[in-house]
């Protein structure tokens, strides 16, 4: 297996232009598959509680709920940088908290690096995990977390006031320590000039060709979901969901019309084959 990536190599990447490939995925299976395929980074994401938990907005989702999560992709993404995200409320009441909630997601989740949202605001949080030994990656443009204050899930970065302030919030995170900057729902020139004023990586998503690499959820680009909502930042690469959906109807019209199990599913007296247990394609072997 190739070595996970770095924060120096991150650096690397982005002085020599090569992308920067992120795919937020929730379970051990999505993590392996996206590890085998070579992905650079994966983000567990606190979208998690859209996406798995059925959640209309994030701010549900705890830090127990990350760390078990967290816990699973580590499992199956074993030489991938991992990034997990700290949930609403977990590094805004004091800097203690802040550790706290990041050291768990760190020793429990098995990640190698956190995701804050938030700009300025948030600078000295982000100075302290940092001081810590700890990781962080900032997140900034449309910040689900602060959605019920953006007024919904908008654009960022329309007018003038508005890219002033997410170019110093970007400022702010890269001063404080942060290795990279998630900017999301960002218009594509103003992520351009940003992604130009940084010496750190920009992970775009929603915010155009310019950033130095791009992040897509692991259910949109296998539109996986029912019934799945197309977004224009998206671009999907496959119709799982469909697959998925006709191939669980096809199963439960075999079993109503009695043509499953057939001959070749079941044990006959005298049978010699070993049986395999029903794992749900867990790895054997993989500890804790």
């Amino acid at each position: 297996m190739s070595k996970p990536l770095t924060v120096t190599k991150m650096k690397q990447m982005k002085q020599n232009k090569e992308p920067i490939t992120v795919v937020t995925a929730y379970d051990y299976p999505s993590a392996r598959l996206a590890e085998e395929a070579g992905v650079d980074m994966i983000l567990v994401g606190d979208s998690l509680g859209n996406v798995v938990l059925g959640y209309d907005t994030t701010i549900p989702v705890t830090v127990d709920d990350m760390v078990y999560h967290t816990r699973a992709v580590a499992r199956g993404a074993g030489s991938t940088f991992i990034i997990a995200d700290m949930p609403f409320m977990s590094y805004h009441v004091s800097k203690e908290e802040t550790l706290r909630a990041a050291a768990r997601l760190m020793q429990e989740g098995h990640a190698t690096s956190i995701k804050v949202e938030g700009g300025a605001e948030i600078a000295q949080e982000v100075q302290a995990c940092v001081r810590a030994g700890i990781p962080v990656m900032g997140h900034l443009g449309l910040t689900p977390q602060s959605v019920h204050m953006l007024g919904g899930y908008r654009v960022q970065g329309k007018d003038e006031a508005s890219a002033s302030k997410l170019l110093d919030d970007a400022l702010a995170l890269e001063q404080a320590g942060a290795f990279a900057v998630v900017l999301e729902l960002v218009t594509e020139p103003v992520a351009d000039m940003i992604s130009s004023r940084l010496s750190i990586p920009t992970i775009g998503i929603g915010a155009g060709r310019g950033c130095d690499g791009q992040v897509l959820v692991y259910h949109d680009i296998l539109q996986y979901a029912s019934p799945y909502q197309p977004k224009k930042f998206v671009k999907t690469y496959a119709d799982v969901g469909s697959t998925i959906r006709g191939a669980i109807r096809s199963y439960v019209e075999d079993v109503k019309e009695r043509r499953f199990p057939a001959e070749e599913h079941v044990f006959a007296p005298g049978e010699t084959r070993q049986a395999e247990p029903a794992l749900y394609g867990a790895a054997k072997g993989n500890k804790e």
